[in-house]
């Protein structure tokens, strides 16, 4: 059996603290009927600091939900999360979100967008602008800094975004599909630009795909989840690839296709289960 292959979940373990942790974590939720529906069942995973994590699964497995306990949005059922091994309790201070949908304030031009985070830690605004400054040309959108979203492309706010993130320097990096919106080429540029301010800093990156290939493409992990409902953690694949990485180029490796494959064949399986269930749940 290739070293890849996985037929049981075993946590990977590290020599360095975990900057995440879930430890036998289980999510449960009441249905309207008073019924509990069980999205997550005894996660166990452990990401250390500055690892890039992808985590894919079916639709319904409770990806977002995984992404929100570590957010501190919501709080387990059972288990806990730890955060720099301390038990995650309230909002998660060390990180920050980024999501699918457009985050920045439709009133605010990109300047004021990207050091807001700033402001609002106490940065008088000349220095904040200042920082801001220095991240709107890491993002490549120097001579936009009067602009409103409006005026800016889909990728260029995307861009808003990732300095709107990064500025306050996060420890923990936290994306829900954040490409998936784009075309498939300005998803690729975004990709090569996230991995290239990622490799810069010490952040610790879990990312939410349905894409297998961008999870292979930008990451040190892939996790595998289950179909639900109770899902639970069925591979977890180490990411051998040289970095740096270019996302188009790097789809090419006979590694990269090999990798491909083999997880491919835990995820099909787990989405024709859960293609399987939504017929039952519809007929």
């Amino acid at each position: 059996m290739s070293a890849l292959e996985q037929k049981t979940y075993t946590p990977m373990t590290h020599s360095s603290p975990a900057m995440m942790e879930l430890q036998g974590v289980t999510k449960e939720f009441i249905k309207p009927s008073g019924e509990v529906h069980t999205v997550l069942r005894n996660i166990n995973l452990m990401i250390p600091k500055g690892e890039f994590v992808s985590i894919v699964g079916p639709t319904g497995c409770g990806k977002s939900t995984t992404l929100s306990l570590i957010a501190g949005f919501e709080t387990p059922s059972t288990g806990q999360v730890l955060i720099s091994g301390e038990k995650l309790k309230g909002i998660n201070s060390h990180a920050t979100c980024v999501f699918q949908t457009e985050n920045a304030f439709p009133w605010k031009t990109v300047i004021d967008n990207i050091s807001l985070g700033l402001r609002l830690r106490g940065v008088k605004k000349a220095e904040a602008n200042n920082q801001a400054r220095q991240w709107i040309a890491r993002v490549g959108l120097t001579g936009f800094e009067g602009h409103y979203p409006s005026q800016l492309s889909g990728g260029m706010r995307k861009r808003v975004a990732l300095a709107q993130s990064l500025i306050v320097q996060p420890e923990i990096l936290l994306m829900d599909e954040p490409f998936s919106a784009l075309d498939v080429h300005t998803r690729h540029l975004m990709e090569d630009e996230l991995l290239r301010i990622w490799e810069e800093t010490s952040a610790s990156v879990f990312f939410i795909t349905h894409d297998l290939e961008e999870a292979i493409s930008l990451s040190d992990r892939v996790i595998v989840l289950t179909a639900g409902p109770a899902a639970t953690i069925k591979g977890d694949y180490r990411i051998n690839l040289p970095r740096p990485r270019n996302v188009s180029e790097i789809r090419f490796d006979p590694a990269f296709m090999k990798l491909h494959e083999q997880i491919w064949n835990d995820l099909r399986n787990e989405v024709m289960i859960s293609y399987a269930n939504a017929n039952k749940t519809n007929s």
